[in-house]
């Protein structure tokens, strides 16, 4: 079959660019679309199945165009059918014309061809709104809807090799219709290869990026031409070397202890010291608290905010330094850990406290201390070799009574994926049952059936004894906990992640392990282009940290936003480890750059508007007490229990004034301290056994894990050995 084909397209583009297509089909056989050219540079060969895209440059306009322009492609007619679904045709083209350069070097100077050809942009578009996040050179990104209702594009990047980048998306998507922009897929770029090392993998997710942009601009130019509102921003605190910028009541209500009263602050160090007092605390701590606490630690050295795990064993590390007392900013489940960890370690001296005289629950613990629950562990314990994978965030009983019927480990939220791969690759036909969190079970599923999508190479990247087989193999012997979820997490439904979608798929996005499947699945979508992470709260410190300092190391102006996928308490860690970031530059680059943390909100947040403008404090009751909460405003802003903001009713239990009290009255010689102190537990297992003895061994377990990156003996023994009623023969 012989066609050819000429098409002409009038419409605006700052390239101003002449193009030329033409189609030829005159054998069955397929040649190579390029062959070196004399000087080096690859051209088309002549019976190619789409021969070149030439670029003719025009002069850079000073401004970018309000009407049509010059951007043509001359050529014949083409059918209904042959010109629907350009953007595709356009996206094969593409990518058969690097597939076809055997040689990297040429693939690469092929994409500096493709910078060439595009335009710079005017300094007018060269701005902070314009600019395109997580690539690792500064992308300038343009879009206008033009009188036939399809979108034009200009971009602009400081770097050849990013320019190339968005040349060939220019290329492919200027012009098109809004629905063809939002149909493209980032996978669809994924058989781009430019021959680029692998250590330019950060250039590559330029692809990604840009596009992610280009969608997002779209939808924006698309909803404005409906007359839809746009949505309302989520709350934010824009973080600087000088200082900080909240954005809504919420992110005001965050941001007021962040400078905490010097007063307080002393009093606080001044009775730290004379008692010799221990302060753990996590990090979804009230604002106050947290602000008091990280100013008194420049102080008094024995303060130590982290996530649940690392609390412990800050504890035992101050119990070694002389401290007497440890207090415990938490909910209960931890100061029993605390409690515990230190009568294994030798410091039963030691006294505990918390910081409330009710009881502090976790909807996640209690969820694990359910009949239900065990009837879920009865039927694992039926099922041989079996281990029940438990999540740390549940109290030392559960563990104890887990324990005694399936063998158990503890895992948390950054280990919970290595210590379930390596317990199945130690133990043959091991079936593992975890809890009690599901959305994060079902996180774990879901991430294990994505693998099995991906190679044997980039499998055995994330463990090395384990492939595509063997993860199909163990998907039908994993098993979770179905209905059990953290209040907090659960607020990341369909309705947050469509918001996300729409005003922040550009932005870096952070998510807890414990978020609902959509947001699990639009944070690893991001991950996979350099722009997430998902994992514990440790993790994404980490990542914020380490994307602040990229971009300090790059040396230029910039602006990062990141989506905080997790409870709002962890912002007083992140301003403090970014102002440390920003503030250690300022002597050796003056780079500005501001750091926006985003607060996804419900619009169900529960909210009471007084007859002023300023919000009034809601409070909630859980169970005989009454938790005040956050501010918030009647467009959204605020915090419920059942999925108003990203706040934790629970750790809001632990207050100053709780912890003021506890540290004036210690030595608690007069027995007033009796129902914020942390006891031990004096209860029996069905076994006969220290509840506190038998609970600390699943997470020995797990510090065995860690350190080895194995499963301890002794626990592969307890899977496999004989067992009858939960005990060894």
């Amino acid at each position: 079959m012989d066609f050819s084909a000429i098409i002409s397209i009038s419409s605006t583009s700052s390239c101003s660019s002449f193009f030329t297509l033409s189609q030829t089909q005159t054998s069955s056989s397929k040649s190579h679309l390029l062959s070196p050219h004399g000087n080096g540079m690859p051209r088309f060969h002549p019976n190619s199945i789409f021969k070149s895209l030439k670029c003719i440059q025009s002069p850079t306009p000073a401004s970018l165009p309000s009407k049509p322009s010059s951007f043509s492609c001359s050529a014949g007619t083409l059918s209904p059918t042959q010109t629907a679904h350009l953007p595709p045709r356009k996206l094969s083209a593409l990518v058969e014309e690097f597939q076809s350069l055997l040689e990297p070097l040429d693939r690469v100077k092929l994409l500096l061809h493709y910078a060439s050809l595009l335009p710079s942009l005017p300094e007018s578009s060269r701005t902070d709104s314009n600019r395109v996040m997580g690539c690792t050179a500064r992308v300038w990104l343009d879009a206008q809807m033009d009188s036939q209702g399809n979108i034009r594009f200009w971009a602009d990047s400081d770097s050849e090799i990013t320019k190339g980048f968005c040349s060939c998306l220019v290329s492919i998507l200027d012009g098109a219709a809004p629905e063809e922009v939002l149909e493209l897929k980032t996978g669809d770029l994924a058989a781009l290869n430019v021959g680029l090392p692998g250590g330019e993998r950060s250039r590559v997710n330029t692809w990604h990026n840009v596009l992610v942009s280009m969608q997002k601009r779209t939808r924006a130019l698309v909803a404005q031409k409906e007359g839809k509102a746009p949505f309302e921003p989520f709350p934010s605190l824009v973080i600087t070397a000088e200082g900080f910028q909240p954005k809504g009541a919420y992110a005001e209500a965050q941001a007021r202890y962040l400078f905490p009263d010097k007063l307080k602050v002393e009093e606080l160090v001044k009775v730290l010291k004379e008692k010799k007092i221990g302060v753990v605390a996590h990090f979804y701590m009230d604002p106050e608290v947290q602000g008091i606490l990280t100013a008194a630690r420049k102080e008094w050295p024995h303060i130590h905010i982290s996530d649940s795990l690392v609390m412990a064993d800050s504890a035992v590390n101050m119990a070694k330094s002389g401290c007497k007392f440890i207090t415990v900013l938490g909910v209960d489940f931890m100061s029993e850990n605390v409690r515990a960890i230190l009568d294994q370690a030798g410091f039963g001296q030691v006294g505990v406290y918390r910081m409330s005289s009710e009881r502090i629950g976790c909807s996640l613990a209690d969820a694990a201390a359910t009949p239900d629950y065990m009837n879920y562990l009865n039927a694992a314990s039926s099922s041989r070799p079996s281990l029940h994978v438990i999540y740390i965030n549940t109290s030392l009983e559960t563990k104890a009574y887990a324990h005694e019927l399936v063998p158990t480990i503890t895992c948390t939220s950054s280990n919970v994926v290595q210590t379930i791969l390596q317990a199945f690759a130690q133990v043959p036909d091991l079936t593992i049952w975890y809890g009690p969190d599901s959305y994060m079970g079902a996180n774990i599923k879901e991430l294990f059936l994505q693998m099995t999508m991906m190679s044997d190479e980039e499998i055995a990247e994330i463990h090395p004894e384990h492939n595509r087989d063997s993860i199909k193999s163990l998907l039908p012997r994993l098993h979770y906990y179905e209905d059990g979820t953290c209040i907090v997490h659960h607020l990341f439904g369909h309705e947050v992640v469509e918001k996300i979608n729409e005003m922040y798929c550009d932005a870096f996005l952070t998510a807890h392990f414990e978020v609902p499947g959509e947001m699990f699945s639009l944070a690893m979508e991001a991950k996979r282009r350099g722009m997430g992470v998902v994992g514990s709260t440790q993790n994404i410190l980490d990542f914020i940290k380490q994307r602040v300092q990229e971009a300090l190391d790059r040396n230029v102006d910039d602006h990062l936003q990141f989506v905080l996928g997790t409870e709002s308490g962890m912002v007083t860690s992140i301003v403090a480890a970014v102002r440390s970031l920003l503030d250690s530059s300022k002597s050796t680059s003056s780079t500005k750059i501001n750091v926006e943390i985003v607060f996804p909100v419900s619009s169900d947040a529960m909210t009471k508007t007084s007859t002023s403008t300023s919000p009034v404090l809601e409070s909630i009751k859980i169970g005989d007490f009454t938790v005040p909460v956050v501010p918030g405003v009647a467009s959204g802003e605020g915090c419920s229990i059942h999925g108003g903001c990203a706040s934790c009713p629970y750790m809001k239990m632990n207050s100053l004034s709780s912890l003021l009290l506890v540290c004036h009255h210690l030595p608690d010689e007069r027995n007033n301290l009796k129902a914020y102190e942390t006891e031990r537990f004096k209860s029996r297992t069905p076994q006969g056994k220290s509840i506190a003895d038998v609970g600390c061994e699943p997470i020995l377990h797990m510090r065995h894990f860690q350190a080895k990156k194995e499963l301890s003996k002794e626990l592969v023994y307890q899977v496999l050995g004989p067992h009858s009623n939960g005990k060894l023969a």
